[in-house]
């Protein structure tokens, strides 16, 4: 799948770009504020998600779901999630602080696309974000 194995080159990027469930605005925020190369996030983000993705009815059993729209869903977890995660699938701490951003920008913007940005924001600060794409967004990265 592509982006399992790191950035590999532009083609890589390009092929992974809709993989993943974080939208552009998102991305650009992330990547201003993140301590990984702009280039890095797609195939990063295509990484997680292919870790995620398959776990879609764990996170239905073990989380709350605060949103879901065609081809995303999304979910407040243990602030510690994004750890294990990373271990997982061997993110260095700075990795794994730029795929944290990305998803916590991209929950807090479902959150003002819902009008509930404030509740959003408020749950985001005692707890993590996770934004999970289902099967249905594959091919949209821009929404």
């Amino acid at each position: 799948m592509p982006g399992d194995e790191g950035a590999e080159g532009p083609k890589e990027v390009e092929e992974s770009a809709g993989s993943y469930p974080i939208e552009g605005t998102a991305l650009v925020k992330t990547a201003a504020l993140a301590s990984v190369p702009a280039e890095r996030l797609p195939t990063l983000l295509a990484r997680v998600q292919a870790d995620l993705g398959p776990r879609i009815d764990e996170y239905h059993r073990r989380y709350e779901r605060i949103a879901a729209d065609s081809g995303r869903e999304t979910f407040l977890v243990e602030p510690d999630h994004w750890e294990g995660v990373g271990n997982r699938l061997g993110l260095s701490d700075r990795e794994r602080d730029a795929v944290t951003r990305a998803h916590e920008t991209a929950v807090e913007r479902v959150g003002a696309d819902e009008g509930r940005r404030e509740e959003f924001e408020a749950a985001l600060e005692i707890r993590s974000g996770v934004v999970v794409g289902t099967a249905e967004r594959k091919g949209d990265g821009d929404n």
